[in-house]
């Protein structure tokens, strides 16, 4: 099983270092995606990316995942990140955002419908996107969702338990 990971300079550390690791520690290879030869967090960690998003064959992969912190602005600016994110929608495959890592999935116009939890401060965004947004870790369908690092544990025990069931 292999996982992808999308960002950007300015991601939430955590949100990027825990579901690394985590997804790791269950056997799931993760590589990391991104405009940038290296990148930097909120919180000054770095880390290089293995490649950049023209270069993701997103049938590769079987989870997605997007951190939050200001990452989500400049990837959903990308074409190729929009169109990884469209292909987990059509082929129904796992995908796991927290905080502002709504932002990309409004971009790539995968919310209508959907019940979805964020950042506090990017939910009228989501509404207005035709999305609910619901104050809690979420799952629907194929998304898992929570809203900032105090959900991390949660967020990665939904996700596994999705993951144990396909």
């Amino acid at each position: 099983m292999k996982a992808i990971i999308l960002a950007e300079n300015d991601f939430e550390d955590l949100e990027l270092f825990y579901p690394y690791y985590r997804l790791m520690e269950e056997g799931i290879k993760v590589e990391v995606a991104s405009t940038q030869r290296e990148i930097t967090g909120k919180r000054g960690y770095t880390l290089k990316p293995d490649m950049n998003y023209k270069d993701v064959n997103p049938r590769d992969y079987d989870i997605l995942v997007i951190p939050g912190g200001k990452s989500p602005e400049r990837v959903r600016l990308n074409k190729d990140a929009l169109a990884i994110v469209k292909h987990f929608f059509e082929e129904d495959k796992p995908v796991a955002i927290i905080c502002h890592g709504v932002q990309v999935l409004i971009s790539a116009g995968v919310v209508k419908g959907k019940k979805i939890t964020c950042w506090y401060g990017v939910k009228d965004d989501l509404i207005a996107a035709g999305g609910e947004f619901i104050d809690a870790v979420t799952v629907d369908g194929n998304i898992v969702s929570a809203r900032n690092p105090g959900d991390l544990a949660e967020w990665m025990r939904k996700l596994l338990s999705i993951l144990q069931k396909s």
